[in-house]
């Protein structure tokens, strides 16, 4: 890719990468070197103040890159224009700081433009402060190069006097003069002052090799191609006009034809070559790998953005992997329906997630079969035992245009896709069995009969595909949950976690079925929502419900609504049966008033998350916050808390919000789901049921939340906690100490353990009652 890089007038081509390493290279210029510097500024009237002031800018900026003090680099200023005006001699500043104070204050004289006679006072004075050429001597003009007189002959003698001339363009130059000015090769001499960075590093890339040194390992002086431009005037021909001339004959005028000519200023341009130095920088060495992209940090540091699926550490390792022992075949549409771009889409698809997901210790054990009209498996289940023949295979498929019979393909598949040849004989028989269909294409034949045959044989088939597909895959695989849309070429890429998910899901019970979980949802009901919309969140709750076994030992779910306040439906410990809970969710009312979401989870925090309210010590927790985004100002440090207390936060955001403060909420962005519309919610069920039971996977605290009543202690030990009580006694301080002399009941000692184990909690809520005195 080549970029196009804006210098002033002066245009530079030349790639980002090129772009890059320039301006690190600028960054490390210093010329510490014996040198006079003589800067020659054009103060003239077509110069005008404002390109004065930027010569002054250029002659600073440049300065930057000299190690001023008197035994190094000197720099004096001679201003010209009807006659020459030393501003300062080469001894006057002794710091850098000093001599660009002096050029910010060189105030503009005006005048014709007289470089030859300034040319001359240097052939006559010398460098003015100088070491009498014991140092190199370098001369700097900056100067629109549009002289009264011949510059030919006084440059030629400067030069001759060993003099290193660099003509730098200021406004529109008149590049052939400065041409005649700098010294040979031009093209290394020729600066311009519209940017003083890139100016700068092509001083120090000329002066690098004689003269300075350079200052970084590996600096090294390259060519690109660039142009200078300026703006000349030119005649052209505008056209003819009737004009009259004398005759022969004394009484007559001879009308005629005579060219009409008009000035026009336009812009030219020179193609040249520019030489600068560049640094290598640390992606020269493309750290990145499965299609990552290095991002340069400076000098020595960078960062890589990964493909979906990559960035498993900091250069795009695979972070995706089949963990599940599956017997899995891709079966892909290429019919003509699907077009040959839609094809090859799947086609690197399938190639991006096999990379991402089969790593060199994985099970090979994929198969990819096409079909349009027929059936044929090129890739035949555990053919191939490592990645790199998989991937060559999948390269070598081509694109076949018949008719979409989709049916015909999974009977197909059925019959013969796991089983039919010698080379399954070494397939474990009991291992799942996981069709992905890749279709873009209405099909031609029927699907359900032929689906419902497939998933008759235990085939677990998963259907992949635009969404206007949506309602065939489903008939195809029979579940919502097992088809996965995409909206745009892109966002097909963007589903291969989900992918990933649902492949290792297969076995496995929908919902979190066997794990323990306390689910409380958070159900925005504000007027920023409003009621058609509330309604979609309460179909929302109901539906997910419908994934979890709710009873005392597996899942308990609790429902909290708010606007300005939140209010508790039904907790954790109310309802003991899915019918329950979903008759209690069918009369949930609107509230309408304005939201605050931080009053919801406050309220989780402190009246529902509680062991009071039938929270279960070694069970994991989840708040999954439903909202339009609004009144999420004040949630950050609730959620925070309910993390700290080991409760998890997800949140679901449908609508415009700054993603900023969603974050804040969610912590991370693995429990953050943001969708555009109420309509969309359904689709993205799945994918946060799979996250929530994610959680209901993960490790447990029991301390937290603390199942200890009345400010009782908390502590852990090997599988077991116990509280340590004051003033309370019981396993969880639940029954106040008699007062008096009164003994202590033998049946509570003073210091409980509690063994956990998950039918041991079913008469947890029972146990937590305190006791009425």
């Amino acid at each position: 890719p080549t970029a196009l890089l804006v210098l002033g007038i002066q245009q530079i081509h030349v790639g980002e990468e090129m772009i890059g390493k320039i301006s690190a290279a600028g960054q490390l210029m210093r010329c510490s070197a014996s040198l006079d510097v003589l800067f020659l500024l054009d103060g003239s009237y077509s110069i005008g103040k404002g390109s004065f002031e930027r010569s002054k800018h250029f002659a600073g900026k440049l300065c930057d890159a000299l190690d001023i003090h008197p035994d190094r680099v000197r720099v004096g200023m001679i201003q010209f224009s009807s006659t020459p005006h030393l501003e300062f001699p080469l001894d006057s500043y002794l710091t850098k700081q000093e001599v660009k104070e002096r050029i910010k204050r060189t105030v503009f004289r005006d005048g014709s433009t007289e470089t030859g006679r300034a040319l001359k006072y240097i052939l006559h004075k010398g460098f003015p402060g100088g070491r009498n050429s014991s140092v190199p001597e370098i001369l700097i003009i900056i100067s629109d190069g549009k002289s009264q007189g011949s510059t030919a002959m006084p440059a030629m003698q400067v030069k001759e006097r060993h003099i290193t001339v660099f003509a730098v363009g200021i406004k529109f130059p008149r590049w052939e003069e400065l041409h005649v000015l700098a010294s040979e090769p031009p093209e290394r001499h020729l600066l311009f002052a519209g940017d003083a960075d890139d100016a700068a590093n092509g001083l120090y890339s000329t002066l690098s090799d004689p003269v300075c040194t350079a200052t970084a390992p590996g600096c090294k002086v390259e060519s690109h191609p660039c142009e200078r431009r300026t703006l000349e005037t030119v005649k052209e021909l505008a056209g003819n006009y009737v004009c009259w001339k004398g005759s022969k004959q004394p009484s007559a005028v001879q009308a005629s034809l005579c060219p009409f000519v008009r000035w026009k200023r336009v812009l030219i341009k020179h193609p040249s070559r520019c030489f600068r130095t560049v640094c290598p920088d640390p992606c020269d060495s493309q750290p990145c790998q499965n299609g990552g992209t290095c991002v340069p940090e400076g000098l020595d540091r960078y960062h890589c953005l990964c493909l979906l699926g990559y960035g498993g550490d900091i250069h795009c390792a695979a972070k995706l992997s089949l963990e599940c022992s599956v017997d899995l075949l891709f079966l892909m549409d290429s019919s003509a329906g699907v077009t040959l771009e839609g094809f090859l889409r799947f086609k690197a698809f399938l190639k991006r997630f096999l990379q991402a997901v089969v790593g060199q210790d994985s099970p090979m054990s994929v198969g990819v079969a096409q079909y349009d009209d027929s059936v044929k498996i090129p890739i035949e289940l555990g053919q191939h035992k490592d990645a790199i023949s998989l991937m060559k295979s999948i390269d070598a498929l081509n694109f076949s245009g018949g008719r979409t019979l989709t049916g015909r393909a999974l009977q197909y598949i059925a019959q013969h896709g796991f089983r039919s040849t010698p080379v399954f004989a070494d397939v474990q028989d009991d291992l799942p069995r996981v069709v992905v269909l890749l279709t873009d294409s209405k099909s031609q034949d029927s699907v359900a009969e032929a689906a419902e045959y497939a998933r008759d044989q235990n085939l677990f088939l998963i259907g992949i595909g635009s969404s206007f597909m949506r309602e065939e895959l489903t008939t195809v695989t029979g579940n919502p949950q097992q088809t996965i849309v995409y909206s745009d070429p892109q966002d097909l890429f963007n589903r291969m976690p989900e992918l990933q998910r649902k492949i290792c899901s297969v076995g496995n019970p929908e919902g979190c079925q066997a794990q323990s979980l306390d689910l409380v949802f958070a159900v925005d009901a504000s007027s920023g929502v409003g009621l058609e919309n509330f309604l979609h969140l309460r179909h929302f709750v109901r539906s997910s419900c419908l994934h979890f076994i709710i009873n005392r030992d597996v899942t308990q779910i609790a429902l909290v609504i708010f606007g300005s306040k939140a209010h508790t439906v039904f907790a954790l410990d109310t309802h003991t049966s899915n019918s329950a809970v979903l008759q209690a969710i069918d009369q949930v009312p609107f509230l309408g008033d304005s939201a605050s979401a931080g009053s919801a989870l406050l309220h989780v925090y402190s009246d529902v998350m509680t062991v009071q309210k039938g929270a279960r010590p070694g069970v994991n927790k989840v708040v999954v916050l439903l909202t339009n985004g609004g009144g999420m100002q004040d949630a950050a440090a609730p959620a925070q808390q309910l993390r700290h207390n080991g409760v998890l936060v997800f949140v679901v955001v449908i609508g415009d919000t700054e993603r900023d403060v969603l974050l804040r909420v969610a912590g991370s962005p693995s429990y953050l789901v943001h969708i555009s519309s109420y309509e969309d919610l359904q689709y993205y069920q799945g994918l946060i049921i799979e996250r929530i039971c994610e959680e209901a996977r993960s490790p447990v605290n029991l301390c937290k939340p603390n199942p200890c009543m009345n400010q009782g202690v908390c502590i852990l030990g090997p599988g077991s906690y116990r509280c340590e009580c004051h003033g309370w006694e019981g396993p969880h301080c639940e029954t106040r100490v008699p007062r008096g002399d009164s003994p202590r009941s033998p049946a509570l000692p003073p210091r409980s353990h509690v063994q956990w184990s998950p039918r041991g909690l079913q008469h947890f809520s029972r146990a937590l009652q305190p006791s009425k005195r």
